[in-house]
């Protein structure tokens, strides 16, 4: 397996172990799922990394071929108008080349960029799971001075709060999550049950230690009450 196809493998996986971690729930299995997106990627750079050097061995030939190499576009800033969603790339030189280079594909729910031979290299970007539903075919591009512009139309003319649901679901997990009308000792017993399954052996040690102690006390108090 030559270097390009062991670099669409482990990008293929990271898109998948993406997925995976939208859905999982546990705590420990969202780590874990961190932890080989971590190590994949780290894979993906050395890969990467390894392609760029045989690209400039392969440069400094005189007889050999200057094919380009991919590489990610990490950056991009977005921004919304009633009607569209804006994602700016800042790319030098950009509108130099022919615009048939600029490549964007759309669909419901997702869009990728590919700018072809653009100082010796081609730039590529997917985002994926988009916060809500685009018109594909009424979205587009634009070219301007040093960037791309991709124009993506709303199905509905509703304010985005992100720009993907990975997003939105982590900032709702940041969100702390109120019941005004629960009892607050519900929610301390909810939130210890749950510490306790995900907890260690020495953190369950310490929350029984502490129920028992609690236990001993409300007796006590009980058969102080009654000696009065």
């Amino acid at each position: 397996m030559d270097l390009a196809e062991q670099i669409n493998q482990l990008e293929a996986d990271l898109l998948e172990l993406g997925s995976l971690l939208e859905k999982a729930e546990r705590k420990r299995v969202q780590e874990l799922l961190k932890q080989e997106q971590q190590k994949v990627e780290k894979e993906l750079s050395v890969k990467r990394q390894q392609k760029e050097k045989q690209a400039m061995r392969e440069a400094d030939r005189p007889a050999a071929s200057k094919a380009a190499y991919t590489v990610k576009i990490n950056s991009y800033a977005w921004d919304q108008s009633e009607k569209f969603v804006k994602i700016y790339l800042t790319l030098k030189d950009v509108h130099k080349i022919p615009s048939e280079n600029v490549e964007v594909n759309f669909t419901e729910r997702s869009l990728s960029v590919l700018v072809k031979d653009l100082d010796g290299k081609n730039h590529q970007m997917t985002i994926l799971n988009l916060l809500y539903a685009i018109d594909e075919k009424d979205s587009y591009k634009k070219i301007k001075t040093d960037m791309v512009l991709v124009m993506c139309k709303k199905q509905a003319t509703k304010k985005w709060e992100c720009l993907t649901t990975v997003e939105k679901q982590s900032k709702d997990k940041d969100k702390p999550n109120i019941d005004e009308s629960a009892d607050p000792s519900d929610g301390l017993m909810t939130m210890l049950k749950k510490i306790y399954s995900e907890g260690d052996d020495e953190m369950k040690r310490t929350i029984n230690k502490a129920w028992s102690e609690s236990q001993e006390k409300k007796i006590r108090g009980g058969e102080d009450m009654m000696d009065i």
